[in-house]
């Protein structure tokens, strides 16, 4: 019980944690994790073993305790205490369930807030009947992880470890994922560790885990090279086992992979792939990890023994490009490129488009050429949509093919 009340805290220069109302003085060891300072009181152990707990940090000189940076539930929000939860008491009932290869596999995306009326986990599990009329073979649900608010795209999460309490948290996740597996269906998890929400993110309160004066595209960069550093990618792979083995998930779509500032002699992903191939060994069935890049970096999916990272598979944005351009005939931005039918033919035939190819909407050269000897194609994941060619436009659901091909508007998407 004494690790839930524990944090890495390097930033502190005192912590208590508050938990079911009492406060819980907390000493630092030499590798700056707080923990209990004396044995945690009897009717507190008592609790903790009996029900789940409300509980937080108090840093320094606060008065209002913060979230744990593990928390598993946010009841009241990203804001609010953490309260315990214990991913073993589930009763599962996916015993039979020996996990899908990717290749083959037909993906459906689903965002769980739009995916029924009622936005939630429970609800969806109704209509996971008719995606197996359609032929799906696994749910690619968008992030799940704590976001400020009821409602949102996913993609501004603060803590990765808990189930957004709005969907139905942690229980009402794993039921999921239970109904999935009974109807044969694979469940792969959307995760983002290239960056953090703008609201309720207070794990810089407690330890550098971004790199102060390194931004991307959505904020500061995650410190995965600089001091510190060991730690905070060990956040991120404990993170993603926690999905694949508490949450009995079957692989996870990295988002937005180009974004991990990495300089270290093994990448992060390298070391994530390591331990999920050592945990699907252990749980004895396929475990996926997808990388979302705009590299056109055949190193992310070929073998960790040819100097790759060994990751499963990689979206293909060069195959939706192409055949974008193709069927609409748009010219915008990095369509322009992609206006030949020779370029879905190049796409199809050798898995990149851009293979040191010039990109006029780069400027520059880009890309490496994919060994289609060596590395199956069954690795690329192509769509005719997604999220990010849909939800992130300002037409929205305008962009969709069905509603362009036909039409008389010739708004680029």
């Amino acid at each position: 019980m004494d690790e839930l009340l524990s944090v890495w805290a390097p930033r502190a220069q005192r912590l208590a944690a508050v938990a079911d109302g009492k406060r819980i003085e907390l000493i630092k060891d030499e590798q700056d994790w707080w923990r209990p300072a004396a044995e945690l009181p009897a009717d507190l152990l008592s609790a903790l073993g009996s029900r789940e707990v409300d509980y937080g940090f108090l840093v320094d000189d606060d008065q209002q305790p913060l979230p744990d940076p593990r928390s598993r539930r946010q009841p009241d929000g990203v804001h609010g205490l953490s309260r315990s939860f214990d991913p073993e008491a589930y009763d599962w009932h996916d015993q039979r369930w020996t996990g899908r290869q990717l290749a083959g596999m037909v993906i459906y995306e689903l965002h769980v807030g739009t995916f029924t009326a009622e936005g939630t986990l429970v609800s969806a599990v109704e209509r996971l009947d008719h995606l197996v009329d359609l032929g799906v073979d696994a749910v690619e649900l968008m992030p799940v992880n704590a976001f400020n608010g009821d409602h949102g795209w996913g993609y501004d999460g603060v803590c990765w470890y808990a189930v957004q309490e709005s969907y139905g948290g942690p229980a009402a996740y794993q039921a999921f994922v239970d109904a999935c597996h009974q109807r044969g269906i694979a469940v792969i998890q959307d995760v983002v560790y290239n960056h953090l929400g703008p609201s309720g993110n207070y794990l810089p309160r407690f330890a550098p885990y971004l790199s102060e004066g390194r931004s991307n595209t959505w904020g500061d960069t995650v410190n995965l090279d600089g001091p510190g550093s060991d730690e905070v990618r060990a956040y991120i792979i404990e993170n993603a086992l926690m999905w694949l083995r508490d949450y009995h998930v079957d692989g996870l779509r990295l988002d937005a992979v180009h974004a991990l500032s990495d300089t270290r002699a093994s990448h992060i992903l390298e070391d994530l792939a390591a331990e999920v191939d050592a945990l699907s060994a252990h749980l004895r069935r396929p475990l996926t990890l997808i990388a979302e890049s705009d590299l056109n970096n055949p190193r992310l999916i070929s073998p960790r023994e040819a100097g790759g990272y060994g990751l499963t598979g990689q979206w293909s944005d060069d195959f939706h490009h192409a055949l974008y351009a193709d069927l609409t005939g748009d010219t915008s931005g990095y369509y322009a490129d992609f206006v030949s039918p020779s370029a879905l033919a190049k796409t199809i035939e050798r898995g990149f488009f851009h293979d040191g190819t010039g990109s006029s909407f780069r400027g520059r050269s880009h890309g490496r050429p994919l060994d289609t000897e060596h590395v199956p194609t069954w690795r690329l994941v192509v769509f005719s949509d997604n999220h990010d060619q849909i939800g992130n436009r300002a037409t929205g659901r305008g962009c969709r093919p069905s509603s362009i091909i036909g039409s008389s508007s010739s708004q680029p998407c």
